[in-house]
């Protein structure tokens, strides 16, 4: 992986935000490293004599992210925040946002206790591809121990004050300095230095490192298969968005990697077994429909929506049902379909899938493509804090 990171561009930066936008937005650059509002980053800086965390405001994107994209949050309050014996995400974020020095900047990471527990001035997390395909097959944590060996480990837990309070734990006898970095099983990695270049280096050398490792044992290697005409695609596309029970933008996917994916046997089982990093559940559902040659489309969408009401009734308390169609959908040998209420919705599901079917095809090559299971599916699925926007 290419290193971006320019001294000439930076010599005339004056304060630590200057640096912490820099190299924010080379992170940002590389979809292998973040994709659509992916990743977050942060810089332990003092304003009027206290110390504050600057870090990445909710739903900004570390490729266009600006200074005014960063929340800053008092440091001493996110610190008492970790020790915490419980905390729910709604009141983290209530807190979080009290503890504003600026109360017009956007709401601070979820993630920005875990930043401040951190004892380093800039710290880069993203989820790198390559990164995450390791540790998202069934020799992952064996595989990232042998690629990662000075690096914490975290075994998965959900993001937010839990995954803070987890490493909290493990680190109050760690020395900070004897790490490289931390990396989230299924989820992805962290990097840190008091450099602002050093910190971006470890992520880029990092990712370098697995890439490498993925080329050696689990290289990607595409069969010529000819594209598949589907002659009534455009009614297909109708027809779906008339049963998916709203006005949507379906973009088809017949790229290489879309076409391998498409074209394997047993699809239905290969195809559905979870999603990349935690987050993108958020976007594509834990699964697409899988459309065989032969099944018909009705049929199968009544079908998946009776399983997904099936999952939703296994693990619900309280929570709200989503809707329960497909946002995605698998063609057999001819490639994949996304849908969204908008052409931008459409992109961001498809840009997903396109780096997850990568990911699938080369985790197979370790064993076998293995996500996070149905109950921290459905966990991050439900977030409390998405649930709250639709409760509202």
């Amino acid at each position: 992986m290419k290193n971006l990171y320019s001294d000439l561009e930076v010599k005339n930066f004056t304060s630590d935000i200057d640096l912490r936008v820099y190299t924010s937005n080379l992170l940002g650059q590389n979809d292998e490293l973040v994709l659509h509002g992916g990743g977050n980053t942060s810089v332990k800086s003092v304003v009027d004599g206290e110390d504050i965390l600057y870090v990445k405001g909710s739903g900004w994107d570390l490729v266009s992210i600006k200074a005014e994209g960063f929340a800053p949050v008092k440091f001493d309050t996110l610190k008492e925040m970790a020790k915490l014996d419980y905390l729910s995400d709604t009141d983290m974020v209530l807190q979080q946002k009290e503890a504003m020095i600026d109360k017009s900047a956007p709401n601070p990471s979820v993630e920005a206790i875990l930043h401040a527990i951190i004892p380093f001035r800039f710290v880069d997390h993203t989820h790198a591809d390559a990164v995450v395909t390791i540790s998202n097959s069934k020799d992952g944590i064996k595989n990232i121990q042998k690629v990662f060996p000075n690096f914490l480990i975290i075994p998965y837990v959900m993001p937010g004050f839990i995954l803070a309070q987890k490493i909290y734990e493990m680190s109050k006898d760690l020395d900070w300095n004897s790490i490289d970095g931390i990396i989230l099983h299924n989820h992805g990695i962290f990097t840190f230095d008091n450099d602002a270049k050093i910190s971006y280096t470890k992520m880029i050398n990092a990712v370098t490192k697995a890439e490498e490792f993925l080329d050696k044992f689990a290289k990607l290697e595409l069969k010529d298969y000819p594209k598949t005409v589907i002659t009534n695609i455009i009614e297909f596309g109708i027809s779906f968005i008339k049963m998916k029970g709203s006005d949507s933008v379906s973009i088809k996917n017949q790229s290489e990697i879309a076409k391998n994916f498409a074209s394997q046997k047993n699809l239905k089982t290969f195809a559905t077994r979870g999603v990349l990093t935690p987050e993108h559940i958020l976007r594509t559902k834990r699964v697409p429909l899988v459309l065989e040659e032969g099944d018909d489309l009705e049929n199968k969408i009544t079908e998946y929506r009776e399983n997904y009401k099936k999952y939703f009734k296994t693990f619900a308390k309280d929570e709200i049902m989503l809707d329960p169609n497909p946002n995605w959908i698998v063609l057999e040998n001819f490639g994949i379909i996304s849908f969204g209420k908008t052409q931008k919705e459409a992109k961001i599901i498809d840009d997903i899938i396109s780096h997850t079917m990568k990911a699938v095809l080369r985790a197979d090559k370790l064993g076998g493509y293995q996500s996070i299971n149905l109950q921290d599916s459905f966990d991050m699925e439900y977030w409390e804090l998405e649930q709250n926007k639709l409760k509202k």
